[in-house]
């Protein structure tokens, strides 16, 4: 198995305002120690935008670089989104990333609403979808779309208008499935050629439903704990992981639970969470 970390299982994320974010080389040396050989970029702005200054980084650490997560605004035909992924791109390429990870995004910040496409904007959407990974692939770069909380392709409706008017992948991610109304272990099994590369999360499903409900803030949830350790939610990590494999997933599973930190921790931090996922998926896995 590919097993990789990402920075916002630390708390770093791009939404301004989310938390304290700690500094990359702590991240980093705290994901190495954990038993990862590898990242995701993480938001712009954590690891540096210098070409060479970003593999002497991943070098120091003893990491390889796996793929970044890009949000783009895919629905409005006044802006064309290729401009946004130039430096995301550039920067993959450098750090011999696989993977660019879309999210098609509302625009605003933070992922706590959305607006409402029409068919006109829809067909934008998934035409700008085919046309970067396009450009992606001209890069050696295989683009998939993550269905995400807060963005155009959140519920199960969205995901599935993704799979039939456009031939990008998906990055399975299990929590913002779920969360978004989705069943991942459902998803996994009905279109198992259509996922390549995934992002692993527990969720506390109760959470889960108070912002579906609309009880909770998507934010809120997460400052509560809605992302747990692999193994101790309510996601069927085991059963999600044992299809992909069964069906020939060759991709990345990265371990994602994303944080809100108030401050530097106390102790040893979100990295015991990240060592007990590890362990966890291991246990399953083996």
């Amino acid at each position: 198995m590919k097993v990789a970390g990402a920075p916002i299982s630390w708390g770093v994320c791009e939404v301004p305002g989310w938390g304290f974010q700690l500094e990359q080389d702590r991240v980093l040396a705290e994901m190495r120690g954990a038993g990862l050989t590898a990242t995701e970029l993480g938001p712009e702005g954590f690891l540096p935008t210098n070409t060479d200054d970003l593999r002497a980084v991943l070098r120091e650490h003893d990491l390889a670089c796996v793929g970044g997560f890009v949000p783009v605004v895919l629905f409005r035909a006044d802006h064309d989104p290729a401009g946004d992924l130039a430096g995301p791109l550039e920067s993959l390429v450098a750090a011999g990333a696989g993977v660019v990870v879309l999210a098609a995004a509302t625009g605003a910040e933070g992922y706590d609403s959305r607006p409402v496409l029409d068919d006109t904007q829809w067909a934008t959407l998934l035409t700008n979808l085919d046309r970067l990974a396009a450009i992606a692939s001209e890069r050696g770069l295989l683009a998939v779309l993550h269905p995400h909380v807060g963005t155009m392709v959140e519920t199960r409706a969205d995901v599935d208008r993704v799979l039939q008017g456009s031939s990008i992948p998906l990055c399975l991610d299990t929590g913002h499935l779920l969360i978004g109304g989705t069943d991942p272990l459902e998803l996994a099994k009905a279109v198992p050629g259509r996922v390549a590369h995934a992002h692993l999360k527990d969720v506390d499903a109760a959470l889960a439903a108070k912002v579906q409900s609309g009880e909770l803030t998507y934010t809120e949830a997460v400052k509560a704990g809605m992302y747990t350790p692999l193994g101790t939610g309510d996601v069927d990590i085991a059963g999600i992981v044992s299809v992909l494999r069964d069906n020939g997933f060759d991709g990345w599973f990265v371990l994602e639970q994303d944080t809100i930190l108030d401050g530097e921790p106390d102790g040893e931090g979100p990295v015991a969470d990240v060592v007990a996922s590890v362990a966890y998926l291991r246990s399953v896995t083996s």
